[in-house]
């Protein structure tokens, strides 16, 4: 195997706490901050970095400054591994550890410019695509007897520092998987400070912005093999090292308050509309792993690698993105939808990254409505078919069922439905899962209801080649 060396070439007793990056995990650690790295390495800049977790991850924050923050990113296919070692970190911060008050401190700062967030889409605690005040966190947040403990309300409480403080505003820049993240992202915050002080969230529109971004690289969670590749690499162990794909691609809305991090002279895209790019990302790449995640599980495979080479599922998948995924999208000027779909699946193939299914079925209730329901209305609407997506969703149901439970906010509802004596109805019947114009359409149920039907009777093997055979 060979190995290529990209040292950090940073001067690190330049940078100052400049952007916070609160839910800094694997994927923030393997994009974000390599986007930086390159940007600050080829513009140079003072872009110091603070990363912050909320609930857990104290630990992990602990290795990184016992490491000096510094840690490697190891982009792996075929018999190549390229090592990144990343320092931009300047800090790091979490509430249980450093205080309540440390990250709205920090927000407040003068030197703070970039909040980033990646959060989860349960993290911006929304429903129907605002803040969603009956949420337990965001009513005991607002409650205020004790500081605020999610995202939402602990970015307001900073911002009010900073607004009684005389500071400017900032750019709050989501890097989550949800179509205009930044618009979301938005109305949770103004949602939240309008119930809280209007006087607040006037200032907040004033002065604050929230640029959309799309971010792509497949990030899976470390397992033992793959601390074992990087240290193999590395020639010693980094208890902090990311291993993912080589590919990666930012797109972000140009809409910052104030300057911008060197995003673009790292790699990042900046463009006037991020929705193009974030739809054709969440359809074919997001919509074809749920659709792996919950096929392949049921198939008895764990990673997407495993799954990849069933030739019937690899076929369906194929079919999702190009026959029943693309004519839904108003693609970006220059995308070859067919070039993007296969190099999806070759990516999909690399053997390096043993990206679980299991996790990337987690939280699949808050991921249906962007990856596959959206697409559907707009096949119903125009008459076309989607067998995949049916098939799909109705794998979901069946995993419900018969798979170990899978983290999901709405689990214990969505286990409950799926066991009883009409189980596709009662899932897509779950509150807040299916968007109400489509829960209206009389043949979504039906085709769900029907492939369901069909795995039930068949097998899932023999209901994807019957697909295939279809194609």
């Amino acid at each position: 195997m060979s190995v290529i060396r990209h040292p950090s070439t940073l001067d690190r007793a330049s940078l100052k706490p400049r952007i916070l990056h609160i839910g800094f995990g694997a994927f923030a650690r393997a994009h974000p901050m390599v986007y930086l790295q390159e940007g600050i390495e080829t513009a140079g800049g003072t872009w110091g970095v603070v990363a912050a977790r909320l609930n857990s991850g104290v630990d992990d924050l602990d290795r990184l400054a016992e490491a000096d923050h510094l840690y490697h990113v190891a982009e792996a296919d075929g018999d190549q591994t390229q090592l990144r070692e990343i320092g931009v970190l300047c800090g790091t911060c979490h509430p249980a550890r450093d205080g309540a008050d440390a990250l709205p401190a920090l927000i407040a700062s003068g030197d703070l410019s970039v909040i980033l967030l990646t959060i989860t889409e349960k993290g911006y605690c929304t429903s129907g695509g605002a803040l969603d005040l009956t949420h337990p966190g965001i009513r005991a947040d607002l409650e205020g007897a004790e500081a605020p403990r999610t995202a939402i309300g602990v970015l307001v409480a900073g911002l009010a520092r900073r607004r009684a403080a005389g500071q400017g505003g900032l750019t709050i820049l989501s890097c989550d998987n949800q179509p205009a993240n930044g618009r979301l992202t938005r109305r949770a915050v103004l949602g939240f400070a309008r119930a809280q002080d209007p006087e607040l969230a006037a200032w907040i529109e004033g002065t604050v912005r929230f640029p959309s971004s799309m971010v792509d690289r497949i990030v899976p969670a470390m397992t033992d093999s793959s601390r074992a590749e990087v240290a193999e690499a590395l020639g010693r162990d980094d208890a902090n090292a990311i291993l993912c794909e080589p590919f990666r691609q930012w797109v972000i809305e140009d809409d910052f308050a104030g300057e911008a991090p060197p995003f673009a002279a790292g790699g990042a895209l900046l463009v006037p509309d991020v929705e193009p790019f974030e739809d054709m990302k969440l359809r074919l790449l997001n919509g074809a792993h749920t659709t792996l995640a919950w096929a392949g599980q049921l198939l008895g495979y764990e990673t997407v690698a495993e799954a990849m080479t069933d030739a019937p599922l690899c076929a369906a998948v194929r079919r999702l993105m190009l026959a029943e995924q693309a004519p839904t999208l108003d693609l970006p000027a220059g995308v070859d939808v067919a070039d993007y779909a296969e190099d999806l699946l070759a990516r999909f193939t690399n053997t390096r990254l043993h990206h679980r299914l299991d996790q990337i079925a987690t939280d699949t209730s808050n991921k249906m409505p962007q990856r596959l329901f959206a697409p559907v209305e707009q096949s119903i609407t125009a008459g076309r078919p989607w067998p995949v997506a049916a098939v799909a969703i109705a794998c979901w149901v069946t995993g419900l069922q018969r798979l170990a439970p899978i983290a999901d906010p709405r689990q214990e509802a969505l286990r409950a439905a799926a066991a009883s004596d009409r189980p596709v109805a009662g899932v897509l019947a779950v509150p807040g899962v299916v968007p109400p114009t489509l829960a209206h359409s009389p043949e979504f149920e039906s085709e769900v209801t029907a492939a369901y039907d069909r795995i039930e009777a068949q097998g899932l093997s023999s209901v994807l080649s019957a697909l295939m055979e279809a194609t």
